[in-house]
């Protein structure tokens, strides 16, 4: 189920993040990204205390990524570090190379 979920939003081809509401780090994620001029369309956010496999969800997310903590950030089926992509100029770029920008 969790395998299957997560595949499912990663393999879309947008720029996905797995948060948790009460996450202060998933906070400024959205926030980060709430600043740029991205389609609707290709930016979702995934909240994953919404489902009744958190845990599951998380422990795939660390088979995949190393990390069980969120927030997640996928471009595709990649993870990146957000604040890391932002300060080094990457994310706009990766943002442009898959057409989420407006």
């Amino acid at each position: 189920m969790a395998q299957e979920f997560v595949n499912c939003k990663i393999q879309s081809g947008k720029l996905v993040v797995f948060i948790k509401s009460t996450c202060p780090y998933c906070r400024r994620a959205q926030e980060i990204l709430s600043q740029l001029p991205t389609k609707q369309r290709l930016l979702e956010f995934v909240d994953i205390t919404a489902s009744n496999h958190t845990n599951k969800i998380q422990d795939y997310l660390q088979q995949l990524t190393g990390a069980r903590m969120v927030p997640r950030v996928f471009i595709g089926t990649v993870n990146y570090d957000l604040v890391s992509m932002q300060q080094s100029g990457e994310l706009l770029t990766r943002l442009k190379q898959i057409g989420a920008l407006q």
